[in-house]
C-alpha cells in the first residue's frame, strides 16, 4: 500500500487540515460493519447439518474466535479502503463526510493499523484450523486486490461487483470450516485433506447472490448521485455504467443465484425446496428497496431501519433452520425420473 499523500482534491473542494485522533483511527476500521459477518451463518448451519458437530464450551470458544478473526481481517480491509478512497469519496454527497475525507490520516499509522489488524486476525486463525487460516488470508488478499493500485478492481466495470461479492462465499466457507470436525481436517499445509469444502453449487449461489446485492447497491448509488460526470469522479466504473446496464446485471446475478441455489436445494436437502419461494421474495423485496430514491441499500449497515424487511429475513432464517430437521418424504417426488428411454 502506498504511503504517499493523497491526490490533490478536485478544484473547489477544500483539503482537510485537522489531524485524525485515536477515535478517527477506530472509526476507519468500521466496527459497525462487523454485522456483515452474519453471512458466515449459513456455512455454519450447513456444516452442522452434514457433520452434526457437538456443541460444547470448547467449540463455542472456537466459534467466537473464528468470528473475531473475520472481524479483524474485515477491519484491516476497511482501513485501506477508507484511506485509499478518500480522494474519490470527496465527490460523493454523503461519503464526503467520512473520517478520511474530513481529517488528515497519517499513512504510517494507517499502515501500522492494517498490519496490527491483519496480523492479529491471521494469528488467531491459525488456532482454528489450516483451511480457515488460508481463507482468512484470501479474504485479506481480496481486500488488497479491490482497493490497492495497480489492481484496484473496484474501478473496473462489472469486475468491481464480482470482486467485492466474492467475500460472500469466502464468509460462507469460513463458517463451514469452523464447524468441520477436527478429525476431517489437515494438520499441515501440505495435507490435501483440506479439500473437504462446501458444495460448488452453494458457493456459486452465494457469490451470485452477493453480486446481486452489490449491483443493487451500485444502482442505488448511481441514481442517488444523479449526475453521470459526478458519479464518474466518485467511482471510475460509473463512467461506463448506466441505470439500464446496472439493472440488467442485477437481473443476471439474481437468475444465476437462483439457478445454483435450486441445484443445491434439490441435490442436498429436498425439504429446503419449500424455502425457495420465500427466498425469491427476499430478493424481490431487496430490489424494491434498491429502486427507492435515496435507498437504504447504499449503506447495508443501515438496513436494520427497515424493520419489516429485517423481520422477514429472520422468518426466512428460522424457516430454513426448521426445514433442515423436518423430513418430508413426499417431496422426493421431484426427484423421480419421469422420462422413458
Amino acid at each position: 500500500m502506498k504511503t504517499t499523500p493523497l491526490a490533490v482534491p478536485h478544484p473547489g473542494i477544500e483539503s482537510p487540515t485537522r489531524p485524525a485522533g485515536f477515535k478517527e483511527y477506530v472509526t476507519i476500521a468500521r466496527p459497525d460493519h462487523w454485522f456483515k459477518n452474519i453471512f458466515m451463518l449459513p456455512g455454519m448451519l450447513f456444516a452442522y447439518m452434514v457433520y452434526n458437530t457437538p456443541i460444547d464450551g470448547a467449540f463455542l470458544l472456537k466459534a467466537i474466535t473464528g468470528i473475531a478473526c473475520t472481524c479483524l481481517i474485515a477491519s484491516a480491509n476497511y482501513v485501506i479502503n477508507e484511506y485509499l478512497d478518500a480522494e474519490f469519496d470527496r465527490h460523493h454527497p454523503i461519503k464526503k463526510n467520512r473520517t478520511a475525507v474530513q481529517t488528515v490520516l497519517n499513512p504510517v499509522y494507517v499502515m501500522a493499523q492494517w498490519l496490527l489488524l491483519a496480523g492479529a486476525g491471521l494469528t488467531l486463525s491459525y488456532f482454528i484450523n489450516i483451511p480457515f487460516l488460508l481463507l482468512e488470508a484470501f479474504l485479506l488478499f481480496m481486500g488488497i486486490m479491490y482497493n490497492v493500485r495497480p489492481f484496484r478492481t473496484k474501478e473496473r466495470v462489472y469486475l468491481d461487483v464480482l470482486s467485492e461479492s466474492v467475500n460472500n462465499p469466502i464468509r460462507l466457507a469460513l463458517g463451514w470450516f469452523i464447524f468441520i470436525p477436527a478429525t476431517l481436517l489437515p494438520q499441515q499445509f501440505s495435507d490435501p485433506a483440506w479439500l473437504v469444502i462446501p458444495p460448488s453449487s452453494i458457493i456459486l449461489a452465494y457469490w451470485m447472490g452477493g453480486a446481486f446485492l452489490m449491483a443493487t447497491k451500485r444502482f442505488a448509488e448511481y441514481r442517488f448521485i444523479n449526475d453521470p460526470e459526478q458519479a464518474g469522479l466518485y467511482r471510475k466504473s460509473f463512467k461506463y455504467y448506466t441505470e439500464n446496464s446496472l439493472l440488467i446485471s442485477m437481473f443476471f446475478y439474481a437468475l444465476t443465484a437462483a439457478f445454483f441455489l435450486g441445484v443445491f436445494l434439490i441435490k442436498h436437502r429436498i425439504e429446503l425446496l419449500i424455502s425457495f419461494p420465500f427466498i425469491a421474495l427476499l430478493f424481490a423485496w431487496y430490489l424494491k428497496l434498491g429502486l427507492n430514491r435515496n435507498s437504504v441499500v447504499q449503506g447495508p449497515e443501515k438496513l436494520h431501519k427497515e424493520r419489516k424487511f429485517m423481520l422477514y429475513v429472520a422468518f426466512v432464517t428460522i424457516l430454513v433452520m426448521l426445514l433442515i430437521y423436518v423430513d418430508m418424504p413426499a417431496l422426493h417426488w421431484f426427484l423421480k425420473q419421469s422420462f422413458q428411454y
